[in-house]
Order: structure tokens, then sequence, then C-alpha cells
């Protein structure tokens, strides 16, 4: 079994999302001793946003620079980890109501036509099914659905849509609600999102 593991705050050591993200993977090597763990930290090695010379190159087109083609053959290196994992944990803070730049650029990189989905006569169809995602959402306020502010929830609800379109229904969130609002309201969102992935199933 895989395990893809990717943290995309940029707070590094102070980040919620890491924390949780590092107790959800913990407990998964715990029920799978043998699992086989690939890292991504987009905080310290962001891929590049999507250009005008990353779709030539798609097209054929030599990359103008060796930094493109580094930076395209990193691309690759993310959808190759995408594809081969059984189960994503996915650290993702809400940044200004939606994820942060750099998740939306790996994003970006493992929605990929006729990879992780196709267009058919029925519309799109995902090809990515059969993995379980689970993301370690951190937020400073509070965007549940009962939450005055849910409509500004464009983090979760993204990430749900993303996944879908690409054949992943088997998603978890596990989240840390209003860590900005007081130190006490922190320190009680980590501890109970960090029980509640301590108890996630297999």
């Amino acid at each position: 079994m895989k395990l893809l593991h990717v943290d995309a705050s940029i707070l590094g050591q102070n980040s919620i999302s890491r924390q949780l993200t590092a107790v959800i993977v913990e407990r998964f090597r715990g029920l799978h001793p043998d699992m086989d763990v690939q890292y991504a930290d987009l905080g310290a090695e962001p891929l590049g946003h999507l250009s005008g010379a990353h779709l030539a190159a798609a097209q054929g087109v030599q990359p103008p620079s060796e930094a493109v083609q580094r930076d395209l053959e990193r691309g690759r290196a993310a959808l190759r980890d995408f594809l081969a994992a059984d189960i994503i944990v996915i650290g993702a803070p809400m940044y200004n109501f939606s994820v942060s730049s750099q998740l939306k650029a790996w994003i970006d990189r493992v929605c990929v036509a006729g990879q992780t989905f196709r267009y058919g006569p029925q519309g799109p169809e995902g090809l990515a099914g059969g993995k379980k995602v689970i993301v370690a959402s951190s937020r400073g306020g509070f965007y549940g659905p009962q939450s005055p502010a849910a409509a500004l929830d464009h983090q979760e609800s993204y990430l749900r849509g993303v996944f879908n379109f690409l054949g992943i229904t088997d998603i978890t969130f596990v989240r840390a609600e209003g860590v900005n609002i007081s130190p006490a309201q922190r320190e009680a969102a980590l501890a109970a999102a960090a029980a509640e992935a301590a108890q996630l199933a297999a």
C-alpha cells in the first residue's frame, strides 16, 4: 500500500494543518507498518504555476529554459506519485477563503486530461477512482455548514469538487476551525482534530 503525504502550508512548524497531517500519517503507519510513504512539501518546494511555456511543452514544443524543463519533470513526478498512491493525505489551510496557491499549483499538475480524467459522450469521467483522500483542513474562523460565513468556503468545497471530478469519492475532512479566534480556541480545535485523526479507519 502506498500513501502520498502533501503539505501545503507556508507556516512551517507553526502550521496547524502540518501538525494534523503528521498525526494522520502516523495513524496509517500504525495500521499498515509496511506502508510506502511519499512526501511532498509544497510550502518549502513549490511547483511552478502553469504558464504558456508549460502548455506549449505539453504540445511538444521545446521548453524555453532548463528551469521550465526541471519544473515540468517535477510536475510529471507529482502526477506519478498521485496515480501510484492508495491513500492521499493533504494539509490544506484556508487562505483567503480558498486553498493556498501552492496547493492549487499541485492540483493543476494532477488534473491531467487522459491521465486522471477524460471527456466522453456522457461528459467528464474521472479516472483516479479507488483512492482514499484525507484532508487536514485548518481555518482561522468558522465556515461550517451552520456558520454565517459558510458561503465563503471555497476551500473544502473546491477540494471535494476537484477530487470528485477525478473519480475519487472517499474523501474525509479532519477540520480545525477558529484557530485565529483565540489561543484557547486554537488549542481546543487542534486537540479535537488530532483526536479525530487518531481514530481514522483504514
